[in-house]
């Protein structure tokens, strides 16, 4: 019960917030997320990178996000094939259930359950995954159309990514940055994390469900909080990755369908109701199944 209400009640209540505020109409979504994902976030990726040394660590969260997007990809692929699903139809079981909420969801609840070290290591899966999910993610959703150069554009224009890439520079030619202007960048990266939680509830908040397809719901939510921390474990066992890191891979698999999909899948028009469903139910869900997550880590 302390990890219920010690981790999961606390963010929770963030999420509520938001959701509130996009219910009553206070402030416009669009608005707040745009103060994340172009001044916050990257305050926060460019501290994380600026203040960490590459290590084995970083190689294997990099090649565990790879190889698990291709476990995911090929799984998608297999299902669809069994279950003769057409193009759209496998296109957004796909998106649904490989890309997770690590950001605005995963991001916080790891560094509440298990401190800063962790949340660094959260973070840089975050970026990796939002480069991801804004590339791989947007070309299967709009297969037709883009195409891998468009794709690659995409991420060059991403402010996350301009940071990753400053942050990593300064770290390796070892710039001195002078405290007042750390402070600055420090002031701005604290503020990332409640922010894009408040985000998170907005965004849930205008997530559009007209009907419940339950079969196809019960595969994308199996997929996304039970086959995807399986996949996940067996991944950290065969790339050897100590505790701390182990449990931040798993739990960030474990996450709900992140909601930027739900919209990218709306824009695109790649079953928007089956993910926006998965999406809302996989939120729901995953308070018991990371309960149950999190006690078996012994939080």
């Amino acid at each position: 019960m302390s990890v219920f209400l010690n981790v999961l009640v606390p963010i929770i209540l963030i999420f509520a917030a938001g959701f509130l505020l996009q219910r009553k109409q206070i402030l416009e979504v669009g608005s707040v997320s745009a103060v994340a994902l172009y001044i916050l976030n990257p305050a926060l990726v460019f501290r994380t990178f600026y203040t960490t040394e590459p290590d084995a660590d970083l190689f294997r969260i990099v090649l565990f996000t790879i190889l698990f997007l291709i476990v995911m990809l090929l799984l998608n692929k297999l299902i669809g094939v069994l279950m003769k699903w057409d193009t759209e139809k496998t296109s957004g079981m796909t998106l649904a259930t490989t890309f997770m909420n690590s950001g605005n969801y995963g991001a916080p609840l790891i560094l509440f359950a298990f401190g800063d070290t962790a949340f660094s290591y959260s973070i840089i899966f975050m970026v990796i995954q939002a480069l991801f999910m804004s590339t791989i993610g947007v070309y299967i959703a709009n297969r037709s159309s883009l195409s891998a150069g468009d794709a690659f554009r995409v991420v060059l224009k991403m402010p996350v990514f301009h940071a990753l890439i400053a942050g990593v520079l300064c770290q390796a030619v070892q710039l001195e940055i002078t405290e007042s202007y750390m402070d600055a960048v420090n002031m701005l990266a604290d503020a990332a994390i409640p922010v894009v939680m408040i985000v998170l509830g907005m965004q849930l908040a205008k997530i559009s469900v007209s009907s419940l397809d339950w079969k196809l719901v019960g595969i994308g939510t199996a997929l996304r909080l039970i086959i995807s921390p399986a996949a996940a474990f067996l991944l950290t066992l065969a790339l050897q990755t100590g505790p701390t890191l182990s449990a931040v891979l798993i739990v960030s698999a474990a996450m709900p369908t992140a909601a930027t999909i739900a919209m990218i899948s709306v824009q695109f028009n790649s079953s928007p109701n089956m993910v926006s469903s998965i999406t809302l139910v996989t939120t729901l869900c995953s308070v018991p199944s990371l309960w149950i997550l999190l006690s078996i880590f012994g939080v």
